[in-house]
């Protein structure tokens, strides 16, 4: 690193040195605190002197101190080295991840067995970090990764851009959920004919899910929208322990919450997966911390 002008060869090594001595009131204490030997530190200063054009040290003096040039150097440019060596200090705890910040997206649905424990292993691994988790619909989430409001996210596919790379983590197959006292609960599997729309709660039509259902060719269309709605995944997990209706989910969606009250049972004749994508920006380099996070979070991926 040089300081000044490009005619100026004053560098970091020769700011160093000059405080050094400054600070430990003579040369050969310096040169310890440096991890230099004392021949080395005073070329060092010799070269710092020959750049400035005068001596920036009266050695005559005991111990040596600064010359009216060296000292208004020395106070000058002491805020710069407190900056730079702050500035290192915060680095070099950031890329150790023992400070710093991760803001992670998801679906609700990826957030009980795939999300959450990922950041509960990220978090007991690195308690320095400060974490958000920022839940919403695929679109929505896509779009702050993009803008750099959020690190990556997990949710299901969103619409192609050049600002976003999704990278498939897993899949999951849809079902009916219901309630444990509900009629179909306790079945191996059940026929679409055999689920009543009147009983069907739907999810709104940004929703991923929704899409899915809508694009399902399986599905009768008296199942794909009800008189029964829900804003969210877990909007409609209420509902369904509160005996309001069944909903068709992904599997994973269902056991958001592990609850014993709310039942996931295979529908033989529907033949649907809703796939869970990791969302990055593709014109960003992605920062150590999301990487360390992402580490964790592909385990839990393969785990399941």
């Amino acid at each position: 690193m040089k300081l000044g002008s490009e005619n100026l060869n004053i560098t970091l090594r020769h700011l160093r040195a000059l405080h050094a001595i400054r600070a430990h009131g003579s040369f050969a204490r310096a040169a310890e605190a440096l991890g230099v030997v004392p021949s080395a530190l005073t070329e060092t200063v010799r070269q710092a002197e020959a750049e400035a054009g005068a001596p920036l040290f009266d050695r005559r003096m005991r111990p040596p101190q600064p010359t009216p040039l060296g000292l208004a150097f020395l106070e000058e440019t002491a805020p710069v080295l407190a900056d730079l060596d702050r500035a290192l200090g915060r680095m070099r705890a950031q890329a150790g991840l023992s400070e710093g910040r991760l803001a992670v997206g998801a679906a609700p649905s990826a957030i009980g067995d795939l999300v959450g424990p990922a950041l509960a292993r990220f978090r007991a691994a690195h308690p320095g970090i400060s974490c958000l988790l920022h839940d919403d619909v695929a679109e929505r989430l896509a779009g702050l990764v993009s803008d750099g409001t959020l690190d990556l996210a997990v949710a299901g596919r969103a619409r192609q851009s050049p600002d976003l790379t999704q990278t498939e983590l897993r899949r999951d197959p849809f079902g009916l959920a219901c309630g444990a006292a509900h009629r179909l609960a306790g079945r191996d599997a059940v026929a679409l004919s055999e689920i009543d729309p009147a009983e069907v709660i739907t999810l709104s039509a940004e929703t991923g899910t929704r899409q899915l259902l809508a694009g399902a060719a399986a599905l009768p269309e008296a199942l794909k929208e009800t008189r029964l709605q829900a804003h969210s995944t877990i909007a409609q997990l209420c509902m369904i322990r509160a005996g309001l209706g069944v909903a068709l989910m992904p599997k994973a969606a269902v056991g958001l919450f592990g609850d014993p009250a709310i039942r996931f049972v295979p529908v033989a004749d529907l033949g649907l997966w809703r796939s869970l994508y990791l969302l990055e920006p593709a014109r960003r380099a992605r920062s150590h911390v999301a990487t360390a996070f992402l580490g964790q979070l592909e385990t839990g991926a393969e785990a399941t």
